[in-house]
């Protein structure tokens, strides 16, 4: 009796032609139409039923088998990167300024193998719902989806979800029940001061010498508000104000993001980051506005689900080469809002030797494809198992 991951291997030419295909194209978040259309399109040539246009450009496919009353989600994204692709490869991105630097490119096509396999084989009781999600990358794909009623039209027992890790060796898994990955907010904090000739400081209010001094007191905030036994990280990654080297702005903007593994916290860091830019702001004669948002929730693994995940991804490739004991990250995904509604497990697959996520060399590796789809087709045949009710 051939596996799943031999079956998925007979169709890998397919699966590659595809993830180049979505490759060259990459689509910002929320406006994944071409991506949406091939997904669909797909699903619909293997004969699974295709809702389109779930929470703006998101697809679910719909597969039933046997007279079972439970129901499995599966979940990828399809959204790319803004920002350029420095790779030399045929497939390379063919829309200036965006690529697929984060490997969705990938996830959608594992999860499409997934469902050619399990169209195919029907060796499983009850529902698969194949949630392929817009706008993970910070632009709110998943909240739009449960928004649009993604679990009272397709409801789920239990939601799993694979990401991508460069340089964990292909074939190999890492999971771990608990929290996985941190809570995520982008902040934007607008000074507004008093614009003058820069030759002429003393008539100025300086929005940009108040939001450079801002920018270093916000980071007493995890060094003395924040716990020690919490984990925490504030980062100032924009400082932008004026447009010329002789003004002095009337404005001036700092932005960044930051990371926890509790809401408690995140609310702690909101808290004194208004306190901290309006009283620096304030002490220059300047006025500072924080607008805080919380983009992104931790993600939690549920300890049942994260076993069996983990049983299955064990079947697969040998307990030798899975990490059941993965340390959580400070990376943020916004799956974590369908697990707070659906118990799930979120594992890493191994991407082989390549460049980091997010940077403009990563490329995902289709050797990679037949493990994730393989994993999905595993979890679904486990947990809906044929002779069961």
């Amino acid at each position: 009796m051939t596996s799943a991951l031999d079956e998925i291997r007979k169709f890998q030419d397919e699966l590659t032609a595809i993830r180049h295909d979505i490759h060259a194209h990459p689509e910002l978040g929320m406006e994944e139409h071409r991506t949406a259309d091939l997904v669909a399109r797909k699903l619909e040539e293997w004969g699974i039923e295709v809702h389109r246009g779930v929470g703006g450009t998101g697809v679910v496919g719909v597969l039933r088998a046997g007279n079972g009353d439970q129901a499995v989600g599966l979940r990828a994204d399809m959204d790319a990167l803004a920002m350029g692709e420095a790779n030399d490869i045929p497939y390379a991105s063919r829309n200036p300024g965006k690529m697929h630097a984060c490997g969705h490119d990938g996830h959608t096509t594992m999860l499409l193998g997934a469902a050619r396999y399990l169209a195919q084989t029907r060796n499983f009781n009850g529902t698969v719902n194949f949630i392929f999600q817009p706008g993970e990358e910070g632009a709110g794909g998943a909240l739009a989806m449960l928004q649009d009623g993604l679990f009272e039209r397709f409801p789920c027992n239990a939601i799993y979800a694979i990401h991508n890790r460069p340089n964990m060796p292909l074939g190999q898994f890492a999971i771990a029940p608990g929290p996985q990955m941190a809570g995520g907010a982008f902040f934007d904090i607008s000074v507004r001061g008093k614009g003058a000739h820069g030759a002429r400081p003393e008539e100025s209010i300086d929005p940009v010498l108040a939001a450079c001094h801002i920018a270093t007191a916000l980071q007493s905030i995890v060094a003395r508000n924040v716990r020690p036994s919490d984990t925490a990280v504030l980062s100032i990654t924009k400082v932008m104000g004026g447009d010329a080297y002789n003004v002095i702005p009337q404005y001036a903007t700092v932005s960044g993001t930051a990371r926890t593994f509790r809401p408690d916290t995140m609310d702690l860091i909101e808290a004194n980051m208004i306190r901290v830019a309006e009283g620096v702001a304030s002490g220059f004669g300047a006025v500072a506005t924080v607008d805080f948002r919380k983009i992104f929730a931790p993600l939690v693994n549920n300890p049942e689900e994260t076993q069996i995940f983990g049983d299955v991804a064990a079947d697969l490739v040998g307990e030798g080469n899975i990490d059941r004991n993965k340390p959580p990250g400070m990376g943020s995904e916004d799956f974590a809002f369908m697990m707070e509604k659906v118990p799930g497990a979120y594992i890493n697959l191994g991407n082989g030797e390549s460049a980091a996520l997010h940077n403009q060399l990563y490329n995902f590796n289709d050797e990679a494809t037949p493990f994730g789809s393989a994993l999905f087709a595993g979890v679904v045949e486990r947990k809906l198992k044929r002779g069961t009710d």
